[in-house]
Parts: C-alpha cells; sequence; structure tokens
C-alpha cells in the first residue's frame, strides 16, 4: 500500500480524463487539454515532452477479491480452496517512449508487481483476476514486460486521429498503413482485441473476458512474450501477423531457446464497419502452436506425474478466435467472443480451456449524469476436450485445474462490474462473478466472487 500511494503521487502531474480498454492499459493518453487533467500546469509538461519527441505515462491498479464459502465435498491440488478467503493485487507501470526517425519509435515498460490469485490463481479455468496470471509474490518484483521497436510505415497521405493505444504517441495516424513490431510484448496488444472485453484493468477482470478462453495464445507465466508482428490497415480491413516464443515449460516464466523448433504463428483478418455513426469489428484469428506439450494418450501412457515434464520432442497445437464488438447506441455496445482448439494436447500458456463461447455488454453513464463510468456484464462458457476430461476424470492435476476427481459438466462464469470515475486519471470499481462449475466440476460449487478495484493512470 505504501508503494501505491508513492505511484500515486508520482502520477499525480499527468492525471487526464480519459479511460482505455486495451490490454492491461499501461496508461492514458492525454486526449483532452491540459485543463482536463488534476494538475494542468504540470500535464501541459507532459503534452510538450510528447510533442519533443518522448513519451512518459504510467499507472497502477490495485485490485482486493475473495470469495464466500461453496460447497465442496472433496478438492484436489488444483482446487479453489472452498473456504473463505481474500487475495490481492497491485499492478504498477511506467511507459517510456522515445522517436527515432520518421514512424519509428521504441518503448520500454517496467513494471512492479505483487500479490497473490484467490488459491494461488488455481481453481477456476476462466479466473476471476486478469491481473493474477499464476506467478504471484509476497514482495514487489521488478520486471520488465514490454521493451520492442515499432516502424509505422505510412501508405496513404490522410490521416486518421489516434486509437487510444497508451503505448502510441498521440499523433495521427496514417489512414492506410503498415506496422512492424519487434521485441519482448504481449500477444494481446496487437492480436484479439476487443472495444468492451480486452482489459483487466478498466473492464471485465475474468480471464476468457479478456480474450478468447480456447486459444492458447504465446506468453509466459507473467503474459508476455519476444517476437514479431507485421500488421497492414486501411480503416475498413486489417490483417496482422506474427511469430513469437513459447514457454520452455507448462506454465513457464522462460522461453523457449530453440526458436526455431518451439513457436507460434498468429494470423488475424480483421473487417470494420459503421452503420450510421455506430461503428462495429469482426475479427478471425488463427494460431497455430510447436511447444514441447505431451498429448493426452502420453500422459496416460508415461504417468500423470510427467504433466510438468517436457516429453521428447515437439507437438502442434491448433487454435482460432472469432471476435466481434458492435456499438449499439451512443452509450450501450455489446461483444462476443468463440475460441477452441484442437485439443490433442496440453494447454500451454494461458488456461485450461478447449472451446469457449463469451459475450456481453457494456453500457456508459449518460443516462444517470456519469459519463465516464462504466456498468458491465458477460458470462463464459467454457468446455474441455475428451482427453482432458478423462485426464481430470482419473485425478489428473493440471496448471491450474484438478480436483483429484470430475463430474464433468462446462464452466460457466458470469461477471458484472460497475467502475466509477472519481477524479481525473482515478476510477474504482465493484464487481461481483458467479462461478456455476468451477474446473468444469458439478460437484463443486456455485462460488460467489465479490470485488473491488482502484486505478490511478496517466
Amino acid at each position: 500500500m505504501r508503494l501505491a500511494a508513492l505511484l500515486l503521487l508520482l502520477m499525480l502531474p499527468g492525471l487526464a480524463a480519459a479511460q482505455t480498454g486495451r490490454f492491461n492499459s499501461a496508461g492514458t493518453p492525454n486526449l483532452g487539454p491540459p485543463e482536463d487533467a488534476m494538475i494542468p500546469s504540470l500535464a501541459a509538461k507532459q503534452d510538450r515532452l510528447e510533442e519533443e519527441g518522448w513519451l512518459i505515462r504510467g499507472q497502477a491498479t490495485f485490485i482486493l477479491q475473495g470469495n464466500a464459502g461453496f460447497r465442496s465435498p472433496y478438492q484436489g491440488a488444483g482446487s479453489l480452496l472452498p473456504a473463505p478467503q481474500a487475495r490481492n493485487t497491485l499492478s504498477t507501470d511506467l511507459i517510456l517512449g522515445r522517436r527515432l526517425w520518421h514512424g519509428a519509435e521504441v518503448i520500454v515498460n517496467p513494471s512492479v508487481t505483487r500479490g497473490f490469485g484467490l488459491s494461488n490463481s488455481t481453481g477456476v479455468a476462466s479466473f476471476p483476476n486478469g491481473e493474477a496470471f499464476r506467478l504471484g509474490s509476497s514482495d514487489p518484483v521488478l520486471f520488465v514486460p514490454r521493451l520492442f521497436l515499432r516502424q509505422t510505415i505510412a501508405l496513404s497521405e490522410d490521416t486518421v486521429p489516434p486509437d487510444n493505444d497508451p503505448l502510441r504517441f498521440t499523433e495521427r495516424l496514417p489512414r492506410e498503413r503498415i506496422t512492424i513490431t519487434a521485441g519482448k510484448f504481449a500477444v494481446w496488444d496487437i492480436f484479439d482485441d476487443n472495444r468492451y472485453a480486452h482489459d483487466a484493468r478498466t473492464q471485465f477482470m475474468s480471464w476468457a473476458l479478456v480474450g478468447g478462453g480456447a486459444f492458447d495464445y504465446a506468453a509466459d507465466a507473467r503474459g508476455y512474450t519476444e517476437g514479431l508482428a507485421i500488421e497492414w490497415e486501411n480503416g475498413i480491413w486489417a490483417v496482422r501477423g506474427g511469430a513469437f516464443r513459447v514457454a520452455r515449460q507448462v506454465n513457464g516464466l522462460f522461453l523457449d531457446p530453440a526458436i526455431t523448433r518451439g513457436f507460434q504463428l498468429l494470423a488475424s483478418v480483421e473487417r470494420f464497419w459503421r452503420f450510421g455513426e455506430r461503428e462495429g469489428a469482426l475479427r478471425l484469428i488463427y494460431g497455430y502452436s510447436r511447444a514441447r506439450q505431451s498429448r493426452w494418450n502420453e500422459l496416460f501412457s508415461n504417468g500423470f506425474q510427467t504433466f510438468d515434464i517436457n516429453p521428447y520432442g515437439y507437438r502442434a497445437k491448433n487454435n482460432a478466435t472469432l471476435s466481434s464488438d458492435q456499438e449499439i447506441t451512443g452509450d450501450f455496445g455489446i461483444f462476443a467472443r468463440a475460441s477452441w482448439n484442437d485439443g490433442q494436447t496440453q494447454n500451454w500458456m494461458f488456461t485450461e480451456m478447449d472451446r469457449a463461447l463469451s459475450f456481453g455488454g457494456t453500457l456508459t453513464g449518460q443516462r444517470w449524469g456519469r459519463p465516464a463510468d462504466t456498468l458491465g456484464l458477460g458470462t463464459n462458457i467454457g468446455f474441455i476436450s475428451g482427453g482432458r476430461r478423462r485426464y481430470l476424470e482419473d485425478g489428473g492435476i493440471g496448471f491450474i485445474t484438478g480436483d483429484g476427481r470430475l463430474n464433468y459438466s462446462p464452466e460457466w462464469v458470469t461477471e458484472t462490474y460497475y467502475d466509477a470515475r472519481l477524479a481525473p486519471g482515478l476510477h474504482g470499481a465493484l464487481g461481483y462473478a458467479l462461478v456455476v462449475n468451477p474446473a468444469y466440476n458439478a460437484d463443486r460449487g456455485p462460488v460467489s466472487i465479490f470485488t473491488a478495484r482502484m486505478r490511478v493512470a496517466f
């Protein structure tokens, strides 16, 4: 808490009114005049720095989460504990950027995090805290989730406003452009974006409402990786592709050093439209992974104790996500995702889900005089493959699920939240999630999870 207070004081100069919904948004662009900030004179200095080719932004998000007690006739090493409990997480980020030459910039993002998810982030496949990526700590930990070079190549002379990306300068962008990004960042910085459900710091917090739950996106245990992405977009269509490193071990912090054998290739085709003034988008994403993951029949042959032991050689996995968002009115929008993987092997990096369907909507507060507030309601239904089901039924333990046995039923997580603007750049939220059949087990739950979130950003 002392660290959060210190960061709050450091961030006061640039606190602005804008709210963003990009994955793990590490700051907030100053989209309005300095007078809209908490300290206008210091916000103006931040704008002048950007005019001189320097970018500085940051954020701190504190999440307190607890679950009520629930029915649990048995439990295993991968179970959500049935006794009432509370846990918290704190993430802090500083974004530093520098323009290098025309269209080029380098971005570095040092971050300090601490805290744990409920039951050390196990027991729910669509885990309720997107800030608790399976690697908790009692003490603050400093690491660098993003360090990348980006080159934007203009293909048209006309420009469009920036897209509220906190990792970009706020200058206008070419309407048609190619963007090349190389270095360390999150796959979700580029792929599977969604206007209403993509950022646990400002929107829904459940994992499968941040991205396609059944798509095993490349990442280390903190949610980041290294790679190269190339994007073409013209405001109506977008095509994105990328090659990324995968984790060396299941749920591992270190990336596989054999980059020609272990990797993930991603491709996305996206269509944007406008019905009158109402914007919408549809995205189709495909991913091909190679990692040292076991097939389910190999785990049965070699013994369940080999779940965390790399087999000889690499196995392939196919993944796909269809994602859409649509603005219905000026203050109301809806979203939906369907995701899938082939279910032949362990999931390696995100969560343990093989089919997923999520949908919901958000309503901003214009109707009650609070235009910067947001009310959200979303749900995810997760399914597993036959191989994973047999593994869990026979007592197998995964990296996030495993009760020792299983009475299978799809996992259903429904989340609602109200996010309120308390001051320029300062938001507080209260949320509730109902988890039915946690970790696909009809013998356990349902579970009520309560959340309080506080975020300051500049």
